[in-house]
């Protein structure tokens, strides 16, 4: 069996945060708004936006662009954000004592947060990728 491999398969770079001690409703009201736009506008978003959960998207997306052109050797002038997804983590349980010997929770939900950049100078026909 013969098994073809995907054209460009290695177009994309990625970068993970992991246990990002945040809400995952949170972050994704800010990973929303900079899906599928270029590398410097999401960069431009991110620093004007005031969110909490700016910061660490900014430095996941600065990290990803590092891997890039890091690793890849692509240009960061033609990255673009393919796909970014937050996906619920665990969640830390403290208990605060109450009166009359009753305790309640405090939950403390972390999220993990993914950023795929895909280099649009490999693609022929990158006008689609191309968010106005």
């Amino acid at each position: 069996m013969i098994k073809k491999k995907k054209k460009n398969a290695y177009a994309e770079v990625y970068a993970l945060g992991q246990y990002i001690r945040m809400s995952t409703h949170k972050a994704r009201r800010v990973i929303d708004q900079i899906r599928g736009r270029s590398y410097e506008e999401t960069l431009m978003i991110l620093e004007l936006m005031p969110y909490r959960a700016c910061y660490p998207i900014f430095k996941l997306v600065y990290s990803a662009a590092a891997n890039a052109s890091h690793n890849m050797g692509f240009n960061e002038a033609n990255l673009i954000i393919s796909q970014a997804e937050v996906n619920e983590g665990t969640t830390a349980k403290k208990i605060r004592p109450r009166a009359r010997g009753r305790n309640f929770i405090i939950k403390k939900p972390t999220c993990h947060i993914t950023i795929v950049l895909k280099d649009i100078s490999l693609y022929e026909d990158y006008e689609e990728y191309i968010y106005i």
